[in-house]
């Protein structure tokens, strides 16, 4: 049975060297490390691609933690089933899993946690479609390019447009760019047609 060691941190100010001692010391006979942001996808991560490409079955992967097996807790359960159907076994210095000493308890605990990441998943969906429903409800910010006018300078530049003033009086008279007084006047026209719509 080979012990196979993984270690990562994600920033520059730190040094994976301390996981890396930790790691040997616990019987690693290897250890792949990587200074890697957490933003970067797992399947682009080279040394933990090539740590899960050592393992055979019977074989035992060593991390400090289980968040170094994923950006999220769906991605680190997924992992740890997919190995533990491989027959390779998880442990981490930290002791929260030792898949090997579970023995046929770890299936049970594997599932528990797979159950515990599908909730989470649920809830943060829930939680985004719930957000998105208020802002949307309270005109509030959905995210992508922001407004770079304000509600009073699109009052102004719809009450100019109305008496008759050029894009040029009105660029002037606001200070916002013609692009950005032709958005304001587009979207004033769209919501006219659409009452009289709904009028009709």
């Amino acid at each position: 049975m080979a012990v196979i060691g993984y270690a990562r941190v994600s920033t520059a100010r730190q040094d994976e060297a301390a996981q890396v001692a930790a790691l040997r010391d616990a019987g690693c006979e290897a250890v792949y490390s990587e200074r890697v942001s957490t933003m970067v996808p797992s399947e682009k991560r080279e040394q933990l691609q090539a740590a899960l490409a050592a393992l055979s079955e019977g074989d035992e992967l060593v991390v400090a933690k289980l968040d170094r097996l994923g950006r999220t807790q769906v991605e680190v359960v997924t992992r740890l089933h997919d190995l533990q159907a491989l027959g390779i076994h998880v442990r981490t210095l930290d002791g929260l899993i030792n898949t090997a000493a579970l023995g046929k308890m770890a299936p049970l605990v594997i599932g528990l946690l797979t159950g515990l990441a599908e909730v989470e998943r649920s809830l943060i969906q829930e939680r985004t479609r719930e957000s998105i429903a208020y802002r949307r409800a309270t005109g509030g910010d959905l995210g992508g390019r922001r407004r770079s006018y304000s509600e009073e300078q699109a009052e102004l530049v719809r009450e100019l447009a109305a008496a008759g003033r050029t894009r040029r009086k009105i660029q002037a008279a606001t200070g916002l760019s013609q692009g950005t007084i032709d958005r304001i006047l587009k979207t004033q026209s769209t919501v006219s047609a659409v009452g009289e719509l709904i009028e009709a």
